[in-house]
C-alpha cells in the first residue's frame, strides 16, 4: 500500500499549498529513501501528482485503468522483487540508482496499479461534497465510500438536510 498512500499524500499536496519543504516531508513519512528535493525536481514531482489524480477522478473501471496504465508507462521503467535492507520480499518498478522524481513515480504508478488489481478497479476516489476535492484511497469494509472524511459527509449530509427542509413562515 506504500505507493498507493504515496499517491493519495501527493495528489492532495498538489491540490494545496505546494513547497520543496512539504513535498520532502511527504517522502520522508513514506519512508523514500534519498529524498532530497532541489526546486526543479520538486516541479516535477507536483507535476506528476497532478498528473496521479486522473486515476482517483475516473468513475468508470475501464477508464481508471487506462489511467493507470498511461501512469505505468510513464512512470515505470520494469518490476522486479526485492528483499533489502532485511524487508520483506516487495516489489520495485524502477532501479534503486534512479533519482528520486523517477523512484517516486515508479512506486506510485505501481501502487495505484496493484491497489486497482485488489480492489476489482475500484476504490479510488474524490471527496463528493462540493468544494472539497480531496483524494482517498477506500478502504472501508463495504467499498462505497463517498467522501474523504466521515467530517466531509456529515457537512454535506447537513447541507443536504438545510436545502430541503421547508422554512418555517414568521
Amino acid at each position: 500500500m506504500t505507493g498507493s498512500l504515496l499517491a493519495v499524500d501527493l495528489v492532495n499536496l498538489a491540490g494545496t499549498r505546494w513547497t520543496v519543504d512539504a513535498a520532502q516531508k511527504t517522502l520522508r513519512e513514506h519512508q523514500i529513501r534519498r529524498a532530497a528535493l532541489t526546486v526543479s525536481s520538486s516541479g516535477q514531482l507536483r507535476d506528476w501528482a497532478v498528473r496521479l489524480r486522473s486515476a482517483f477522478e475516473d468513475v468508470d473501471i475501464d477508464t481508471r485503468c487506462r489511467a493507470i496504465n498511461g501512469l505505468l508507462e510513464a512512470g515505470t521503467a520494469r518490476a522486479y522483487l526485492t528483499t533489502h535492507d532485511q524487508l520483506r520480499p516487495h516489489l520495485h518498478f524502477a532501479s534503486d540508482d534512479d533519482d528520486v522524481v523517477a523512484r517516486v513515480k515508479a512506486v506510485t504508478a505501481g501502487g495505484l496499479a496493484i491497489f486497482a488489481v485488489e480492489s476489482d478497479g475500484g476504490r479510488l476516489g474524490v471527496c463528493a461534497r462540493i468544494g472539497c476535492g480531496t483524494a482517498f484511497l477506500d478502504t472501508s469494509r463495504n467499498g462505497l465510500r463517498s467522501y474523504c472524511s466521515a467530517r466531509c459527509g456529515n457537512n454535506d449530509a447537513v447541507q443536504r438536510h438545510r436545502k430541503a427542509a421547508p422554512k418555517a413562515e414568521v
